[in-house]
């Protein structure tokens, strides 16, 4: 982050990874639950994320576990959004390579 803040707000960061289309769609998943961060359950959309949080999350069907590797300022495109976490989920239960990227 420019300001030199070594935390970014859940919803923004699930934004700009390309978790979700939206930001408000992103501050919903928060809000409904099943969201944690470092094993820790969080309904807050403004939490705060920091580079080596893992963050479990449930989306498209399936509960992926991503290790932040990074923070971003904006939403760029998504080779750049890639470079921001790292599946660490098991990769016998996701059934193929777990560093491979979302489809």
């Amino acid at each position: 982050m420019g300001d030199g803040a070594d935390w970014q707000r859940l919803d923004m960061y699930l934004w700009c990874a390309r978790m979700l289309r939206g930001r408000t769609d992103c501050a919903a998943l928060v809000a409904a639950g099943g969201v944690r961060i470092n094993r820790q359950p969080t309904e807050k959309p403004h939490a705060r994320v920091r580079v080596g949080d893992v963050i479990t999350l449930p989306i498209r069907g399936d509960v992926l576990v991503l290790e932040v590797t990074a923070l971003s300022e904006r939403r760029g495109p998504a080779t750049a959004a890639r470079l921001l976490y790292r599946l660490i989920q098991d990769a016998s239960a996701q059934g193929g390579d777990a560093a491979a990227p979302l489809p």
